[in-house]
């Protein structure tokens, strides 16, 4: 794995520390960058936007990684909500800048194609934030998902719904996504992958350890030329 580059720290603050300043060297001279939601980025974004002067970021364009279908941006399950939130409000990037996945949308593959035309009209990501899944999906890339898989919707995954049921334990879980594809996610000129805690240490040595199999979408990142895998102890230990 030429490309791909272990950051292993302890947990909490120092795993914060590590990954922000991971993100904030990658997102020199960066102009695009899709960032994901979760909960493992929530602790790193709060560090970033304590840490970079307001401003930093101005002309930074953000792409949302995936959102829910039928969930709108006032909705608490909306992602379009905690990207903002997290990420867009923190770094005082202007939101009027940033590509939104409109769940709502009456014809929900044309919005698919208007977010793949805006991502090739910006040239691609510079920089792509990402979690893993705990079935190695990148976004809601549900496996299998090869390299070559677009923005669609998808179905999620059981394993999915269960993750996603902890954010929200008295509302119903939308069964079905957005997602950036694949083929945009592995295209991205560098890509910083976040992974905490004890839940996460087989799926994260499958992707990178294992074989490269669309079973496990994360594993093809062992063929990209520029990735920074950054993990705690309890994710990567053994």
């Amino acid at each position: 794995m030429p490309g791909v580059r272990m950051s292993i720290s302890a947990g909490g603050e120092a795993f914060d520390h590590r990954a922000a300043a991971t993100i904030a060297s990658a997102l020199e001279g960066a102009a695009t960058a899709v960032v994901a939601t979760g909960r493992t980025p929530m602790g790193v974004y709060a560090r970033l936007g304590a840490d970079l002067p307001r401003g930093r970021l101005d002309g930074l364009r953000v792409f949302q990684l995936d959102e829910y279908v039928g969930v709108g941006p006032h909705d608490p399950r909306s992602l379009a909500s905690w990207t903002r939130r997290s990420f867009v409000d923190p770094l005082g990037i202007d939101p009027s800048g940033v590509v939104w996945l409109d769940g709502l949308a009456e014809d929900l593959e044309a919005s698919c194609s208007t977010y793949e035309d805006a991502v090739a009209n910006a040239g691609g990501y510079d920089l792509a934030v990402l979690g893993i899944g705990p079935n190695g999906h990148l976004g809601f890339n549900e496996p299998p998902a090869g390299p070559s898989s677009r923005t669609r919707v998808v179905r999620l995954s059981e394993a999915s719904l269960r993750s996603n049921a902890a954010y929200w334990p008295e509302l119903e879980v939308p069964t079905s996504a957005l997602t950036a594809g694949m083929d945009l996610l592995l295209a991205a000129r560098r890509v910083v992958l976040l992974a905490s805690g004890r839940a996460k240490r087989d799926i994260v040595h499958r992707a990178f350890e294992g074989p490269v199999t669309p079973d496990v979408p994360a594993s093809f990142l062992q063929e990209h030329p520029d990735v920074e895998v950054v993990v705690d102890a309890g994710a990567w230990g053994g």
